[in-house]
């Protein structure tokens, strides 16, 4: 290929752009082949433990050509056979001449193929769970270091009762623990298939046996614990249940709702500049408008997101139509819905992951927001102080409405700051409660228990979760990444 012709053909942003190299080379068509012969290998390991006529040279020699693969013959095979497995059983089997009557032996196309597509989901939610983890990580450090930083809360996209802004980051927490949770689940549950035949029913592995019944459940063992499972699926189809799919693009696609709803949260926070992403001296916000600080980052991450969670339709769709023991057109659909998800979350925790990392916190900004809306807030406040005081509850209400309804002409008519406060002292009525106004008017004191709550949750939630990646986070604790 010259190279104008390189840039001619489609390639895919997730490998161009986002996906790191290591979820890449789990799709990669040199990770995908070499499993299949690594199945075959272990097919016959195990096939010649129970007694049949396979050597120790032959599963050498297979063993030797793993990962040498010739691409171009088996496409080439692929065009006259129009079968993709029989394709690469043949250009295994000329790499391979002594081992070539044993490759493959009793087995279907879905004893590699559906091996390895589980085989490959279970390495690629070993990527994704540290991912998570070290984000949770990042974010408690960020929601232990604001916990007592007093923010407007937001109900209807309105102000409300004030929270502390590591209260709000909590929330995030949860949300990816719960994602942890669900992943994890779905990587412990996960099964090899096993040998099972064509159409789950191990017919031709009991005729390769004559007939004995338990060294075909021997069979299926063995090669379930050489592929590193510990057991497989008791009852097949031709393929594993796509059920398992739905389970797994599910949690992958929860996981993209979790990152859709706190990056929109950061990208609001932005828009008030009271939090914003990282943003690097040289980074340019706008073409057309140099002062703008766009959150590019969790922009991208709710795009990503967004194509995570409508591939679930296409997982739940492909199990809903398998009819009977399994139809082909789940095929074409697998092969975009399974590594797209799978390359989308990498490339959306990847950018997370640099969020997390750099979150910057604009204190003065929030507190003059609350200034604007605090004095709403605590006319509740300043009528128990005055009924302490002394004062009548209703004509105190009464006033504060009076001055409310003022100073909120003066926000919204007049475009001016909230004066509320200034009213209330001016007015001779509040005089018994002057010299405790500042204290009323505390922010601190609006928060509840939100600075304990911050500390109780990160306790009894997300360190516990921590712990159980405390060795994988330590490997990549120290990851920077420029994206």
């Amino acid at each position: 290929m010259n190279t104008i012709g390189i840039y001619e053909g489609y390639k895919s942003p997730l490998s161009t752009r986002y996906a790191s190299k290591e979820m890449q080379f789990l799709f990669s068509d040199q990770h995908k082949f070499a499993t299949w012969r690594q199945l075959w290998v272990w097919l016959a390991k195990a096939e010649q433990s129970l007694g049949l006529d396979i050597n120790d040279e032959q599963i050498a020699e297979m063993q030797a050509q793993v990962n040498d693969i010739d691409f171009e013959a088996a496409a080439a095979e692929e065009r006259l056979t129009r079968h993709d497995v029989m394709a690469h059983v043949h250009i295994f089997a000329t790499q391979c001449p002594r081992a070539a009557p044993i490759i493959h032996l009793g087995a279907t196309s879905c004893y590699v193929g559906d091996n390895t597509d589980l085989l490959i989901m279970r390495d690629a939610i070993d990527i994704l769970l540290p991912r998570i983890a070290l984000i949770v990580c990042r974010l408690k450090d960020f929601a232990l270091k604001f916990k007592s930083q007093p923010t407007l809360g937001f109900t209807h996209l309105q102000p409300a009762q004030l929270t502390t802004v590591g209260k709000r980051a909590c929330l995030w927490i949860q949300d990816l623990l719960m994602d942890e949770r669900a992943l994890r689940r779905c990587r412990e549950d996960l099964r090899c298939r096993g040998v099972k035949g064509t159409t789950g029913t191990q017919a031709s592995f009991l005729q390769l046996f004559n007939g004995d019944d338990e060294k075909v459940k021997q069979l299926d063992l063995l090669v379930s614990k050489l592929s590193g499972f510990d057991k497989s699926y008791s009852v097949t189809g031709q393929t594993y249940s796509r059920k398992v799919d739905v389970e797994v693009i599910g949690a992958i696609s929860s996981l993209g709702t979790s990152i859709h709803k706190i990056c929109s949260d950061l990208r609001l926070l932005a828009s008030r500049k009271e939090v914003e992403e990282p943003f690097e001296s040289t980074q340019i916000g706008s073409s057309a408008m140099p002062y703008k600080r766009n959150p590019m980052r969790s922009e991208r991450c709710c795009a990503l997101a967004r194509h995570l969670i409508t591939l679930f339709s296409n997982a739940a769709n492909t199990h809903a139509t398998q009819w009977l023991e399994r139809t082909l057109d789940d095929s074409a659909n697998r092969r975009l819905t399974l590594s797209e998800a799978f390359l989308a979350a990498d490339a959306a925790l990847l950018t997370f992951l640099n969020i997390s990392q750099g979150l910057v916190v604009y204190p003065k900004v929030i507190e003059r927001h609350i200034a604007q809306e605090l004095p709403f807030m605590s006319t509740e406040n300043i009528i128990m102080a005055m009924v302490k005081a002394g004062g009548d509850r209703q004509i105190c209400h009464e006033k504060i409405r009076i001055l409310s309804q003022e100073a909120g002409a003066q926000v919204k008519q007049h475009g001016k700051d909230n004066d509320l406060v200034d009213r209330v002292r001016k007015d001779p009525y509040f005089e018994p409660i002057l010299h405790k106004l500042d204290e009323i008017l505390d922010a601190q004191t609006f928060t509840g228990r939100a600075s304990a709550q911050v500390d109780d949750f990160v306790n009894e939630e997300v360190d516990p979760i921590l712990e159980i990646y405390k060795e994988s986070l330590k490997t990549i604790e120290n990851v920077q990444l420029n994206i």
